[in-house]
């Protein structure tokens, strides 16, 4: 065998090695990165866990960092009933699936239309949508409850007509105030929820449209029989996204209800709740456990139910050209 031979032999042994250290450093460096981001990112749940199950005197007690030398159910048990998590519970879920359910049917509806059919101002409307996203919702609330409160003016003349007419026109602390925007398309984050369904819709095949119109289908049941149930995996995305952000809403909703019936009002008003007095001098330590035991309860349904849906939820958001 040639020198020249085992000369370039030596020289790939050597590219194979250190091609291979290179591959196992940045797998290293790679696996250090993902388990820091994810102590950052679950660190707030760690300790959420670690104070819900605390006594106050591991609390006071600076040698307990993650592990409770007393674990306890009685925080969790007291903080439940303060927030009366039975009831809150279905309240919450009544309000929040009823207008995650509308609120998807119309923002499918309205996705739909950017994608597929082209009409006068669909630019400018469009536009509308995108505004939906960047301006807050604080910006609105006060004219949206003014609408609420008097029905477009009608609520004062109807009550100078029959008290009784006017009490049913004001639709302040009914869910009316939640769904007639889902109904809209103008609940909460609707214009993200328009701009997933219009960027699904439009990487969907135009020949499936083509051969239902062929086939004898309208706009609106080739959108109900043929578009929609290839859009499954955007439906379930929108819809767990609606749930999350109802769910979490406590701004839209302490607006519209001066009644504890959420569970994201039921956590903002804990302190009261619990002790009676929103300005009561309870020290911080003190409160800690409680509030964290109200979180823990507060986002146990989403984390269940996100632990089941997990797989569909991720393929929607690959589907729907969010992640690029």
């Amino acid at each position: 065998m040639s020198r020249s031979v085992m000369h370039l032999r030596t020289q790939k042994r050597a590219y194979f090695h250190r091609k291979a250290f290179i591959d196992m450093f940045w797998r290293i460096v790679r696996t250090l990165l993902l388990l820091g981001l994810c102590f950052v990112i679950l660190y707030p749940l760690l300790y959420m866990v670690s104070c819900a199950f605390r006594t106050q005197e591991d609390m006071r007690d600076p040698t307990v960092m993650w592990i409770p030398h007393h674990v306890t159910l009685k925080t969790i048990q007291k903080t439940a009933e303060a927030m009366e998590y039975g009831t809150t519970f279905l309240k919450t879920m009544l309000l929040n699936i009823g207008c995650s359910l509308v609120q998807v049917m119309v923002c499918a509806v309205t996705g739909y239309g950017f994608a597929r059919f082209r009409f006068r101002g669909r630019r400018l409307l469009f536009g509308v949508v995108l505004m939906q996203i960047l301006v807050p919702s604080q910006i609105i609330s006060i004219p949206q409850y003014m609408e609420f409160r008097y029905c477009l003016g009608l609520q004062p003349l109807a009550e100078k007509l029959s008290p009784t007419f006017g009490d049913m026109l004001n639709l302040i602390n009914t869910p009316l105030t939640m769904y007639l925007p889902a109904m809209t398309g103008n609940g909460i984050r609707a214009g993200l929820m328009i701009f997933i369904f219009r960027q699904f819709f439009r990487g969907l095949p135009k020949e499936l449209e083509e051969a239902a119109y062929l086939d004898g289908c309208g706009a609106f049941r080739t959108f109900w029989q043929v578009m929609a149930p290839n859009a499954a995996s955007a439906f379930l995305t929108v819809f767990l996204f609606s749930v999350v952000f109802y769910w979490n809403d406590y701004y839209v909703s302490s607006a519209f209800f001066t009644r504890n019936e959420t569970m994201a009002l039921m956590l903002r008003n804990l302190k009261t709740l619990l002790w009676g007095n929103a300005a009561a001098e309870i020290s911080p330590r003190e409160q800690i456990i409680w509030l964290e035991a109200g979180c823990l309860l507060a986002i146990l349904p989403l984390l269940v139910m996100y632990a089941f849906l997990q797989r569909y939820f991720t393929e929607g958001i690959e589907h729907s050209g969010l992640a690029g």
